[in-house]
């Protein structure tokens, strides 16, 4: 069976040194200019870069696309037609609805098309992680030559029957979560500071907080910019956190604790409605990745990022336990700190408290509030070219920490892992 590969970035290249290292014939196109330097790098793996992705289509059984979800159309346009008789064609992207258009749209009709999403980045091999599978047009015995392809990888092979229920989990898991902590930045970058110089983050929870920003602005701004602006169902999701959170802002800028507490507790008893200690994470372990220096004291936090999506899970209807079968590390990180916050009662209480009274924390959170506005707005608008710009000038202001907050974020997940 001869694997092609359309797009030899980091993931496309990570893929197509794992199915030659398990014996199959791999071949890859990219831009033509990074052809040499491509050849040399992937030359000793046993992989043949071609001249662009029509060689690649007219001779492989097997096809991933692994490009750019706003690119997805174009690709498929110009490589799609060649697409050898017969063969199964998939996509990696992580929205799937501009993906399955396109092809269908561009690829000839006796085309198999079972499309799939890695749940990690390329800074994971694929071994142990979560691998979606969705058969959209295909025979039951191209299913089955896909499944058994994508066995070798070593991950967990999940199916989902559709692309629609595809794109509404990941418009949880993905966008909604970046967004999340992408927010949290931003805020940081507004009021000039490094957060894990403030005690008010300093815990086991913040420790989560800080490392998922600094890993999510460590990779590139164009992925998660087509995760969020790219997806149907992303825009309701976002629009439903940024009212989560405004709605709970005005309370703690009028101080109506009771009215902010039979809310809060509201949502707890519909997300978390007994007294299980089922924790995600550990907070021992959690405590353990701190950046804060040995001097900062702890001071409350009101946790106004976490509050606002468990009000959000709660006006949507969602079950978020359930979007586990797409998780990603940095959803898994994020249901875990909001299950611990919630679990915890003193400091839920310690939470409440502070977002009421505590004026210190107010100032982050009124940042926090308006970098929230400005991506959904973003979102909304499907300002592509905006959301890379508000991205990277983040990005920018964290640039000394990031290499640091990926590693640290690497080991704190698998260390999480193990202990579940």
């Amino acid at each position: 069976m001869q694997i092609g590969i359309i797009g030899l970035g980091d993931m496309g290249k990570l893929y197509a040194k794992h199915f030659a290292k398990a014996g199959y014939d791999v071949c890859g196109s990219d831009l033509p200019h990074l052809n040499e330097k491509l050849s040399e790098e992937l030359a000793p793996s046993g992989i043949q870069v071609l001249v662009d992705g029509n060689a690649v289509s007219r001779r492989s059984d097997v096809i991933f696309y692994a490009v750019e979800a706003e690119k997805i159309d174009e690709v498929a346009a110009k490589f799609g037609p060649s697409t050898k008789y017969g063969a199964i064609v998939a996509g990696q992207t992580s929205v799937k609805t501009p993906e399955i258009a396109a092809f269908e749209k561009h690829l000839p009709k006796d085309v198999q098309i079972i499309t799939c999403h890695s749940l990690h980045g390329p800074g994971f091999a694929p071994v142990g992680q979560t691998l979606i599978v969705i058969p959209h047009r295909c025979s039951a015995e191209a299913y089955m030559r896909m499944v058994d392809l994508l066995t070798v990888l070593g991950s967990e092979l999940v199916e989902i029957s559709d692309y629609h229920t595809h794109d509404k989990i990941v418009a949880d898991t993905q966008a909604v979560t970046h967004m999340g902590f992408e927010s949290m930045g931003t805020a940081w970058k507004e009021a000039g500071i490094f957060p894990w110089e403030n005690g008010a983050y300093k815990g086991g929870i913040d420790n989560v907080k800080i490392l998922t920003m600094l890993r999510i602005f460590s990779y590139k701004s164009h992925i998660y910019a087509g995760l969020a602006i790219l997806n149907p169902y992303a825009k309701l999701q976002v629009k439903k956190y940024a009212q989560s959170e405004s709605d709970l802002f005005k309370m703690m800028i009028m101080e109506k604790e009771d009215d902010f507490r039979k809310r809060i507790y509201k949502v707890r008893d519909y997300l978390f409605p007994d007294d299980k200690q089922f924790l995600l994470l550990d907070n021992q372990i959690m405590k353990e990745y701190s950046l804060s220096g040995l001097g900062t004291q702890h001071t409350a936090n009101s946790h106004l990022s976490l509050l606002s999506m468990a009000d959000a899970w709660y006006r949507l209807q969602i079950n978020p336990y359930d979007n586990l079968i797409c998780q990603t590390p940095p959803f898994r990180l994020r249901l875990g700190i909001v299950e611990y916050l919630f679990r915890d009662k003193d400091l839920l209480e310690e939470s409440i408290a502070a977002a009421i009274y505590d004026k210190q924390i107010r100032a982050d959170d009124l940042e926090f509030h308006s970098a929230v506005r400005e991506w959904s707005s973003i979102i909304g608008y499907g300002d592509l070219n905006g959301y890379k710009q508000h991205f990277d000038a983040a990005k920018a202001f964290f640039a000394d920490r990031l290499e640091e907050g990926r590693i640290q974020s690497a080991e704190m997940i698998s260390r999480l892992n193990k202990n579940n």
